[in-house]
């Protein structure tokens, strides 16, 4: 269906939350996108692990040594456009593998998002550290103009996440990291394969981390990579994911050992993940395409309506396309949208996949206790807080925005529905609330 100027000026259809008819008679669901690509290259590779009986990656009692995770390290890093990448066996491990590279610890802080996912939190205070939460803006990653508020002289790394396939702001939040003397650690998980003016997202910083679980890009069901271009801090990851130790493989990739054995734990992972992870990557440009040929008829369908604000795209053409939001104004007329776009059968959320993590119970109640918490600032700046009030630009953001989650197998037909309900919901919810206003 094409949508004109003329056909939304006609008479608003009567919502179907207030008995008209919905748009769809059955509900439109998005799905995980990695497993909507699996084919015949997953099971192949599959088949080789286990005809060669070789689950473990470093060693076999065959002639043949295993190679689907090496080769999947050798790929990853030159699709995302560094030297280096470690395969690992979750997000949350690959983010704890690049702190531990950064050498990460007690006295130390991160600055996060105040908007994000759990592990993020967890990994910093796993080791040693504390996490401190900066606002997020409009694009629902940090806030340029308030992340300095966040650093202090304790403050060792800026973990710049970017979230649900949006890139954040790079060309403001990496001179400040740099001014400040900090580290970044990206955290790519929401968005692999996405990227900000022409670079992939985890090729900027020092040091990356990405998830690679069911409902991310690409996916065996579990799954992280950590990737840089410092062979230094590639050494740390390795040497911290396998109990301290660093193997041929990696020790000829990096030319020489620069470090001693350390301490580490056992993120490694095994070659029937690297099998399905292997055929993913290879499809990696494929999704992206995909998706963002989706998003963009979504965009492009509701772009003419009077007075739509978006979520703020620092680049355009970079995001993924993940999903669609729109600033209600407020959490009220947010609500009457999603409420009203659900019973159209195109269901609507608020922002997900994250949680506000200073309201969190560990978090306001102070439940990860470090030894110094909460004085670890005594004598050095504000002591770190915690709690609603430590984050309510973050909240209101949040609270106004609401929008369709996307797929990248989503049919013309499912996006013209997705436009439809949007331009039938939108204008009718956006007139009441100004109305109320007035």
């Amino acid at each position: 269906m094409l949508w004109t100027r003329r056909s939304f000026l006609a008479a608003p259809a009567a919502l179907a939350l207030d008995g008209g008819s919905p748009v769809r008679s059955t509900p439109l669901r998005a799905r995980h996108f990695g497993p909507l690509y699996y084919d015949d290259s997953e099971w192949t590779l599959l088949k080789e692990v286990w005809q060669t009986r070789s689950p473990f990656r470093f060693w076999n009692f065959e002639n043949r040594l295993p190679d689907k995770t090496a080769t999947l390290e050798r790929e990853f890093a030159a699709k995302m456009g560094v030297k280096y990448a470690l395969a690992v066996n979750s997000g949350t491990s690959a983010l704890e593998a690049a702190l531990a590279a950064l050498e990460v610890g007690p006295g130390d802080e991160v600055v996060i998002p105040a908007w994000t996912w759990h592990s993020c939190f967890h990994a910093v205070i796993r080791h040693g550290a504390l996490p401190v939460c900066a606002e997020i803006d409009e694009s629902f990653n940090l806030d340029p103009a308030r992340v300095e508020e966040a650093i202090s002289p304790r403050t060792k790394v800026l973990m710049i996440v970017h979230l649900q396939g949006n890139p954040a702001d790079m060309d403001r939040l990496l001179p400040i990291a740099r001014k400040r003397g900090l580290r970044v650690l990206e955290d790519v998980s929401q968005a692999v394969g996405a990227s900000y003016k022409g670079r992939r997202l985890g090729s900027m910083g020092d040091i990356a981390a990405a998830s690679l679980q069911v409902n991310k890009t690409i996916s065996a069901g579990e799954g992280g990579m950590v990737y840089t271009n410092d062979p230094l801090l590639f050494e740390r990851a390795v040497r911290f994911h396998d109990v301290g130790t660093l193997r041929n493989v990696h020790q000829e990739w990096l030319g020489a050992a620069r470090l001693e054995p350390v301490p580490g734990s056992n993120f490694r992972m095994t070659e029937f993940t690297a099998a399905v992870l292997l055929s993913q990557v290879r499809k990696l440009d494929r999704i992206v395409a995909d998706i963002r040929a989706v998003a963009r008829r979504v965009y492009e369908g509701i772009a003419d309506l009077p007075g739509l604000k978006t979520r703020l795209l620092p680049d355009p053409a970079g995001e993924l396309g993940v999903g669609v939001y729109l600033d209600l104004g407020s959490r009220q007329a947010r609500d009457v949208f999603l409420k009203a776009m659900r019973a159209e059968n195109v269901p609507a959320s608020a922002p997900s996949g994250s949680v506000i993590l200073p309201i969190q119970n560990y978090a306001e109640k102070k439940l990860a206790v470090h030894p110094e918490w909460p004085s670890f600032r005594a004598g050095r700046g504000p002591e770190i807080r915690y709690g609603a009030a430590s984050c309510p630009r973050t909240i209101a953001i949040l609270d106004r925005f609401g929008g369709v989650l996307l797929d990248p197998k989503l049919s013309e037909r499912d996006t013209q529905d997705i436009v439809a309900a949007i331009r039938k919901v939108y204008p009718q919810v956006r007139e009441t609330a100004q109305s109320a206003r007035a």
